[in-house]
């Protein structure tokens, strides 16, 4: 009997909007844009942090990436040929590193080297990357074709290079892949295997690998090309000595990463006279990024929800206007028996209707436009199930609460003024 009832109610709050259908239809519009602005904003704030967060997840929560950085002062004092720059990590701060901490599980020195390809006719700049077999452990890229560096290799002092897949197509077009000689300097290297290219998307996040990366084992890249380096720009040539550019170190517990970053960092502290080196943990990236994001939801949220209170005010105000046309109607209902609450669950089934209405509407609106902001703009939009059901959700609410007022006061009124009422 009350479900029939609650049906009944519908179908009669359904007819009364239907009797009024511009009205209804502007009405309906405020929670329209509403919801759609909700879904919209959180699936572009959604897409717009998914990326950095990503990148800094690959990085490994369990790593710590210390890079060499030129001290300002040696750039300022580099203007004469003859001038040396000093700088950076040294081969003892790896050792040091894994006989001090007990919580590292290893290390991987990087030697980075600009130098130009060459194979056949065809060059190109390759960023030179000394390192060890454990790198491929922990910069986690999909082979291509072929291998990565092997302990064997590194041992036996193997002329051996694997590319990334960018360098790889420009180089071996149209050629066999595995086992081309490549030239790199003087030096000749077989190709033994390609990795997949890490794709920036024009992020901020720095990665450790590159589009460009030629792989090599770090004893061959220290006997074949040293530790002095000479740059030359602007018609003047200034030579570095950097024995190591980078390391990446892998903690064997995610819960002490952040201790031993602090540990290593004072240790570092302690042999560089002058800062030359930038520590970096990814897992203090990726809480800072993910603590961002939600501020960031909530910013856009809230921003989107006002559209969502201006439809609610709305609502409110069409339906005072229908509590005064209908008051001779709500007189008739209550003469004849009607109580106060069928009064008011009528009222508020057609706010709700209509909240719910637009809600869905919204909704899809709501869909839309991150989908054309992705297919036109080509930025990244995250539509997710909490912000269509949290929107439509808002939707409903905003309508039983701003159809509460017109509810009672609709349910108030005198039977006989409202018969009386023209």
């Amino acid at each position: 009997m009350k479900r029939y009832r609650f049906l009944r109610n519908v179908e009669l709050g359904v007819k009364n909007l239907l009797l009024r259908k511009l009205r209804s239809f502007l009405t309906v519009l405020g929670v329209v844009f509403g919801v759609g602005s909700v879904v919209a904003m959180l699936a572009v704030g959604e897409g717009a942090s998914k990326e950095a967060l990503e990148q800094i997840r690959r990085l490994g929560s369990n790593n710590i990436i210390i890079t060499s950085e030129k001290p300002v002062e040696d750039e300022a004092t580099a203007t004469t040929e003859s001038f040396m720059s000093i700088y950076g990590l040294l081969y003892e701060d790896s050792f040091r590193v894994e006989e001090t901490f007990r919580e590292v599980r290893r290390t991987v020195p990087v030697k980075l080297i600009r130098k130009e390809g060459r194979l056949k006719r065809k060059t190109l700049e390759l960023r030179v990357v000394g390192t060890t077999p454990d790198w491929f452990d922990l910069v986690h890229r999909p082979i291509l074709a072929g291998r990565v560096l092997k302990p064997l290799d590194y041992g036996s002092k193997n002329n051996v290079v694997v590319l990334t897949e960018h360098g790889a197509r420009r180089l071996l077009a149209n050629e066999n892949t595995i086992g081309q000689s490549l030239r790199l300097g003087s030096d000749y290297f077989e190709v033994v295997g390609i990795v997949q290219s890490e794709e920036g998307g024009g992020s901020s996040i720095q990665t450790p690998d590159q589009a460009v990366d030629a792989y090599i084992p770090m004893n061959v890249a220290k006997d074949r090309f040293g530790d002095i380096y000479t740059k030359r720009a602007a018609g003047s040539r200034v030579r570095e000595l950097v024995e190591l550019h980078q390391m990446i170190i892998e903690v064997k517990s995610i819960e002490e990463v952040e201790k031993v970053a602090r540990g290593i960092e004072a240790m570092l502290a302690r042999f560089h006279k002058k800062k030359d080196y930038r520590l970096s943990v990814p897992l203090a990236l990726l809480r800072q990024a993910e603590a961002t994001k939600r501020t960031f939801n909530i910013v856009l949220g809230s921003i989107a929800a006002i559209s969502l209170l201006v439809g609610g005010i709305g609502i409110m105000n069409i339906m005072l206007a229908s509590v005064t046309e209908r008051t001779r109607e709500i007189g008739v209902r209550r003469a004849i028996g009607a109580r106060k609450r069928q009064i008011i669950s009528q009222f508020l089934i057609e706010t709700v209707v209509l909240s719910t209405i637009g809600g869905m509407i919204g909704i899809f609106i709501g869909l839309a436009i991150p989908w054309s902001i992705t297919y036109f703009a080509g930025m990244p939009t995250v539509v997710t199930p909490f912000s269509l059901v949290l929107s439509l959700g808002i939707s409903m609410g905003v309508g039983m609460l701003f159809g509460i007022y017109p509810a009672m006061r609709a349910a108030s009124l005198d039977p006989i003024v409202a018969l009386r009422h023209e």
